[in-house]
């Protein structure tokens, strides 16, 4: 698939008629191409053609970055540097919105392209009606050469050539090498699931080609036992596993969009029980639909835009009550469940309908519920299960195996098909696939497990380190930090404001950053973080710096339940008394009027614990941990609550925060 829309080397491109490379940007262009786009082009051309005379390397106009779904203006290769052009036509100011801009496509290029991983790259926002700027080409504290932001006029673009490539060092880059490099992004789930909205294939946007594969080849099969089902009038039910960050729910998305358009009668419905999830996706796919709406010339509210897209992902409850009012068939043939061994036991299902829906004698658990929605189909219907291991953090939540329980007990006719991992302990399916036993149409298959991690280029290690973190394995602990501390840095602070201000110096562009805490974490009220205070998930992931309630604003803070299943670049991990360290083990402790009590029960430990490890694993790229120094005159927050956590997360390697001063 060709990247750009126009690619040329620089002395092609200056030795052909600007009609000639307008023609062809216009043929290449996927959409209607409007005066103001042909116009911007003209301009671009005529500016560049001149000053590239003397210059020799490649150029590429309208390069593409589907996991922002985004094309970058024009990119150079000259030299030993890669410039990366965003022009404002007509604009004046540079608007910092524009610079972060610019500067996101350079970051795009360095972290995922894989022949721009070693060069330098220089960002240039170049809004046409600028006066001249000063400038100075400088690397940011990251040293990783993407340079900061230049900001240039027009008629200086020639001299930020000149100053950039005298900057610079290396060996000159190969331009068609460099065109030929892969590109293999990790992108966030909200990214992820609005490139596929917009129908990008699933390869362009996983991480290599190994993930591509492993997400391609669990797609096709179930894509295989769906188009089965339909032809052959069956019911089938199949379980995804894999590995932690290895793209369940992205394969989810991906098999929900193949099948949006009516003429294949295909519908299909992504449902989570994670609310802030949906929340999020929701209102991320809706206003993307309304701005690709309108760069096309189109009309379309974001009413319609959103209910267009609550049809395609769904609370999974706003499903229940769908189908508890009208007991007909559901439009969709297919229902894809994410995170299914957290759907509730037969008691919590019991409970919610007798409290909220007015149903005493309600029977089922949701897992049964859910299936019986789908068996009302008189032909065909399947249900796919994306199973997760660990992290279990609510009460009520049935396992696998309560799927395969009701599936045994209530549908005998239905095919099932299980990933063929499903058997390993942590997905705690064992005791209930042994009752499939001498059961017909039951098949275990290898591509419905996915084996390849999909995380951040920085953060696929993370979780392993954290989890020797959180077993006290002290010794495997130190030795997973070294492997990943020069990608992935993380200290450990008592200051609050310093660990605001580092997070602020580590984002670049629109990195998102933010404050997490467990929802029990009521003693960081001095510190002016309230977990009890209303969090509106949508602003906090969505809105931009300028907005008080996003993330970047570091004053409303995320809990597990609300960052369970998303992420941000860089977090502020405070740290409470409600979990602390002693040689013992953990201790595990709530709030309660005006003190903290102990917790006994081995569950709620460990949703304490798999709190805990829900907010150490939402950095994609790094993060900070505070941990509170505790006041001796307040009894809730004694310095003997904090000081032994700390001085373990010193113990295996964690360095507090450098250079307070300087930041």
């Amino acid at each position: 698939m060709a990247r750009a829309y126009y690619s040329a080397s620089i002395n092609e491109f200056v030795r052909s008629a600007p009609n000639s490379i307008l023609g062809q940007l216009t043929r290449a262009s996927e959409f209607a191409v409007e005066a103001t786009q042909r116009d911007a082009w003209i301009q671009q051309i005529n500016l560049l053609q001149p000053l590239l005379q003397r210059r020799s390397g490649a150029i590429h106009f309208e390069y593409s970055i589907p996991r922002m779904g985004s094309r970058i203006d024009v990119v150079l290769v000259i030299g030993a540097a890669l410039f990366v052009l965003e022009f404002k036509v007509g604009e004046k100011k540079f608007q910092r919105h524009a610079v972060d801009q610019v500067v996101d496509y350079a970051l795009d290029l360095k972290n995922f392209h894989e022949t721009s991983h070693d060069p330098f790259i220089a960002p240039i926002l170049i809004p046409t009606e600028a006066a001249p700027q000063q400038i100075q080409p400088e690397e940011t504290i990251h040293n990783d050469k993407v340079l900061r932001p230049i900001k240039c006029a027009p008629q200086q673009l020639s001299e930020v050539l000149d100053t950039v490539l005298h900057f610079v060092h290396g060996d000159s880059i190969n331009a068609v090498e460099w065109a030929t490099g892969r590109y293999c992004p990790t992108p966030t789930i909200i990214e992820a699931a609005m490139a596929l909205y917009r129908r990008h294939d699933v390869a362009e946007i996983s991480r290599s080609e190994a993930g591509a594969k492993n997400l391609t080849d669990t797609t096709n099969a179930i894509s295989k036992i769906i188009a089965n089902a339909q032809q052959n009038h069956t019911k089938a039910i199949c379980f995804v596993t894999g590995v932690p960050g290895a793209g369940k729910t992205l394969v989810g998305l991906n098999i929900a969009t193949r099948h949006l358009d009516a003429k294949d009668n295909l519908y299909s419905v992504f449902l989570s029980g994670n609310a802030p999830l949906v929340a999020v996706l929701q209102e991320a796919l809706a206003r993307d639909k309304v701005e690709r709406e309108r760069r096309e010339g189109k009309r379309v509210t974001k009413a319609a835009a959103r209910s267009e897209v609550k049809a395609f992902v769904q609370i999974i409850h706003h499903f229940i009550n769908a189908c508890l009012n009208d007991p007909r068939p559901p439009v969709d043939h297919v229902a894809l469940f994410d995170e299914a061994q957290r759907a509730w036991d037969l008691q919590q299902t019991s409970n919610f309908m007798k409290r909220k829906k007015g149903r005493p004698d309600f029977n089922q658990s949701e897992p049964e519920f859910l299936i019986s929605c789908i068996d009302r189909h008189p032909d065909w219907g399947v249900v796919i299960c994306l199973v997760g291991g660990g992290q279990e953090i609510n009460t009520g939540e049935a396992g696998i195996g309560e799927w395969i329980a009701a599936i045994n007990r209530s549908f005998p006719h239905w095919h099932i098909h299980i990933s063929d991992l499903l058997t390993d302990s942590e997905y705690a399916a064992g005791t209930f696939l042994d009752s499939l036993r001498g059961r017909e149409n039951v098949y275990y298959e290898n591509d419905l497990h996915l084996s390849v991690s999909m995380r951040s280029f920085r953060a696929e290690h993370v979780s392993k380190f954290v989890k020797f973190l959180l077993d006290r394995n002290v010794e495997a602990a130190r030795e997973s930090l070294t492997s990943i501390k020069e990608s992935y840095p993380i200290y450990i602070t008592r200051d609050l404001s310093a660990a605001k201000r580092w997070l602020r110096s580590q984002a670049r562009g629109t990195e998102r950053y933010g404050l997490v805490a467990s929802s029990s974490a009521e003693r960081l009220r001095p510190h002016a973080i309230n977990v009890k205070a209303p969090m509106d998930p949508i602003h906090y992931f969505l809105e931009g710096k300028d907005d008080t309630r996003s993330s970047y604003y570091l004053e409303d803070v995320a809990t597990e339940f609300s960052i369970q299943g998303l992420e941000l670049d860089w977090t502020c991990v405070t740290w409470d008394a409600d979990f602390r360290y002693t040689p013992n083990g953990w201790n595990h402790h709530s709030f309660r009027g005006k003190t903290w009590q102990n917790i006994h029960t081995a569950e709620r430990q460990s949703y304490l614990k798999n709190a805990y490890r829900v907010l150490l694993t939402r950095a994609r790229q790094g993060m900070i941990i505070f941990v509170p120094p505790g006041d001796p005159n307040d009894h809730t927050r004694l310095p003997s609550f904090y000081n032994p956590t700390y001085t373990y997360l010193k113990s295996i390697g964690l360095h507090e925060l450098p250079g307070l001063t300087q930041l």
